[in-house]
């Protein structure tokens, strides 16, 4: 027990030290990272969106990062699976904790989470998002295109969220819309995977429907993700409402005839070329989880993001 330590997101010596919490205990930072504010050397940083005003269902997202990182507390010091390595030997990450919000003033989420995320970006450091309902991802998305240009967004998704926007909108169903009208994203170059429901207009953006995705498999959807994309600068956004209630029950909005978890963290494993500039994974509800299922398949979702990282670091 003398080589051992707990509350390692407080106690670590170093960004890239590995945690020996137990699984059942310690303060829960995102897969035990450090909790800071200093970006200094940060190659990534964890940050969490508590926000969920912009919800067109069943409210709770807001509680989203809390129960992501209280299921991140399973990836324990053990290499991890599927990428056979300990994620932080080479990747200096932290987690930054919550990004400060005003629950009265909704008309001022969107800068300041702009301002908040351009502080994280200018520093240099990948940013991974913790939602939060998917407006998040409207502000998120201005930040990453000031710094990269226009975007190729690679969504996974029940849902297009291409629906009406009048750019006043605090609403979970439009950022898409948005963010193609303002040039944010290059829509020739999207593509949304999951679609489950209609939506008025589809932008030009590559649509693969939940029953297509059914009939391909892992290595297909991946493959035509890498070819749509090709070598264009990417966001990665991840609604856990992709995946089948049966998988994610824990959401604001689900829709029936989604796929497994197993079978799209396989696409997510396969996608380690793509550009990557910044990520997010959203509209965790956990309210009305169930032993924790969504919650652990984020914090899944969420380390798979950190792993394909940690990949492209090493490989440099």
């Amino acid at each position: 027990m003398a080589s051992k330590t707990i509350d390692h997101a407080f106690t670590a010596g170093t960004l890239t030290s590995a945690a020996t919490d137990p699984t059942f205990a310690g303060a829960l930072s995102f897969m035990r990272r450090r909790f800071s504010k200093d970006l200094t050397g940060v190659d990534t940083v964890v940050w969490g969106i508590p926000f969920d005003a912009a919800t067109s269902n069943r409210p709770g997202a807001r509680f989203g990062p809390q129960a992501i990182r209280r299921a991140s507390a399973i990836f324990d010091n053990d290499p991890q699976y599927p990428f056979g390595r300990d994620l932080f030997a080479d990747m200096a990450v932290i987690d930054y904790g919550d990004c400060l919000l005003d629950y009265g003033n909704h008309q001022e989420t969107p800068g300041a989470i702009e301002a908040q995320a351009k502080t994280i970006l200018d520093a240099g450091a990948f940013l991974l998002t913790l939602g939060g309902d998917h407006f998040i991802t409207w502000p998120l998305l201005k930040a990453h295109a000031a710094l990269h240009g226009p975007l190729a967004l690679v969504q996974f998704d029940a849902h297009q969220d291409t629906w009406f926007d009048d750019n006043r909108r605090i609403d979970h169903g439009s950022f898409v819309a948005r963010a193609v009208r303002d040039g944010i994203i290059d829509p020739t170059r999207s593509i949304q995977v999951g679609i489950r429901t209609h939506a008025p207009d589809d932008f030009g953006i590559r649509l693969v429907h939940g029953h297509e995705l059914e009939e391909m498999t892992a290595a297909e959807v991946s493959r035509l993700i890498l070819e749509h994309v090709g070598d264009r600068p990417a966001y990665l956004t991840f609604d856990i409402d992709c995946l089948d209630p049966a998988f994610a029950p824990g959401t604001g909005t689900p829709v029936a005839g989604g796929p497994s978890s197993a079978k799209i963290l396989s696409v997510l494993q396969r996608l380690g070329s793509l550009d990557i500039r910044g990520a997010d994974v959203v509209e965790v509800a956990p309210a009305y989880d169930h032993a924790d299922v969504t919650a652990i398949a984020a914090a899944t979702v969420a380390m798979y993001m950190l792993g394909l990282r940690a990949e492209r670091q090493a490989a440099r």
